[in-house]
């Protein structure tokens, strides 16, 4: 097929690779590049059709491979391939980079339900100690004097936000977001249909009735429609011979005819994709559990109003007064302070979510702190008795609140709520 490259993504790619085979005097050249963007846009494919449009050979590591029941593991692949890298420039004298697909999967910090590892930390800092030094790459229990080769390092991802701050200052990496406009939309469809027949007018109008839709949704759309081959097949055979004829078949593979390719087709083809990502966004089975657990929980009677009368622990204390209504039934049965209650409410009447972590005290000093499961809170009585759930959990631990603005993916909030055996 005439697959598409957008100039866009030559040129920045182009540029950054060739840089760093350059040697130009009193000029600092971020080994890194970051391609960050949506979703099924197609970077990881673009920068292999731009390596093979250079003649550059690349040697991949996915976000997959940057976790490891064994602490360290990953950080060592990170080097070894670096270091492979670099001798397959020496030996075959040619460009050659690494490439490190989906890096905030593997590396990134989502939210606060998403453990921060050892090996988060050490890859993190590998990829630090690279780029600083992408002529002195070590492996661990050896020492080579000699310096390699500087290897270009290419990284893909969806939002680099959540990656460690330090990793991706200007210095270390260069970013590179890749948004496809209509044009680079248009030239990539129409390289994916480029054998079936479609004109540059039918591709326009493919393009524009589902201007929303990533670049992988195109390529789906075309696999689907060998569906209806492939189901009359199924019929023909029957469905109890379907894997005899296919594997390992003395007949060969199955042919099957060019299908229908026409734009009417393929819009109708469309619009079930459509509906069906519709369905999966409204169907949200999850919350509609947790709401109505929620109500079920409401419709209990509620107890008598409590005042709260501090104590000596550090908690409050429900004393039983007259009244009634849901909110004070969640205070009567609580051990929260009124501080950490009214904390709660500011975080979540600002639109902010809930998190939860504790430590030991020895991780303390350290501050490698562990994020306790909150993905379920809907409200304030959920996260009230989460983090209650917490502190009887972890009662020997420091346990702190964190609010977290879910646009920005960032911190906003950090407090303390326990301390153990009354530690300052």
């Amino acid at each position: 097929m005439g697959y598409y490259i957008s100039p866009r993504f030559l040129d920045k790619l182009a540029v950054h690779i060739t840089k760093n085979f350059l040697d130009i005097p009193g000029i600092r050249v971020p080994l890194i590049l970051g391609i960050h963007g949506r979703k099924g846009e197609g970077k990881s494919f673009q920068c292999e059709l731009v390596f093979e449009r250079m003649g550059i050979e690349a040697t991949l590591i996915s976000g997959g491979e940057l976790e490891s029941p064994d602490a360290g593991d990953p950080a060592r692949l990170i080097r070894l391939r670096y270091r492979e890298t670099a001798e397959l420039i020496r030996v075959r004298g040619k460009m050659c980079v690494l490439i490190i697909n989906d890096l905030d999967a593997g590396a990134g910090r989502f939210d606060e339900g998403t453990q921060y590892t050892v090996n988060t930390q050490l890859v993190n800092a590998t990829l630090m100690n690279i780029a600083d030094n992408p002529t002195d790459v070590q492996l661990p229990g050896s020492y080579d004097a000699n310096p390699i080769q500087r290897v270009p390092i290419i990284v893909t991802g969806n939002d680099f936000s959540t990656l460690y701050a330090p990793l991706i200052r200007d210095g270390r990496m260069e970013k590179f977001y890749w948004d496809p406009d209509r044009n680079d939309k248009v030239g990539i469809v129409g390289g994916i249909f480029s054998e079936d027949g479609l004109s540059q007018r039918e591709v326009e109008q493919l393009v524009d009735t589902f201007p929303n839709q990533s670049i992988d949704f195109f390529s789906a759309m075309r696999s689907r429609i060998y569906d209806e081959q492939i189901r009359q097949f199924i019929h023909d055979v029957g469905i109890e011979q379907v894997s005899r004829r296919i594997v390992n078949s003395v007949e060969g593979p199955p042919q099957f005819r060019k299908p229908d390719f026409s734009l009417s087709h393929l819009l109708e083809t469309g619009k079930l994709m459509v509906g069906e990502q519709k369905r999966v966004d409204d169907s949200r089975l999850v919350t509609e559990y947790n709401i109505r657990m929620r109500s079920n929980y409401q419709s209990a009677p509620p107890p008598a109003t409590p005042t709260y009368q501090p104590s000596t622990n550090g908690f409050t204390q429900p004393t039983p007064t007259n009244g009634n209504g849901y909110q004070q039934q969640q205070r009567s049965n609580t051990k929260l302070s009124l501080e950490t209650i009214e904390q709660v409410r500011q975080i979540l009447s600002q639109g902010y979510r809930i998190g939860i972590e504790y430590v030991d005290e020895r991780r303390f000093r350290t501050g490698s702190w562990t994020s306790g499961t909150t993905s379920s809170i809907t409200g304030e009585d959920d996260a009230i008795s989460t983090i209650e759930s917490c502190l009887g959990e972890h009662g020997n631990d420091y346990v702190r609140l964190v609010g977290i603005d879910p646009k920005a993916k960032r911190r906003v909030v950090e407090t303390i709520i326990q301390r153990p055996n009354g530690k300052r």
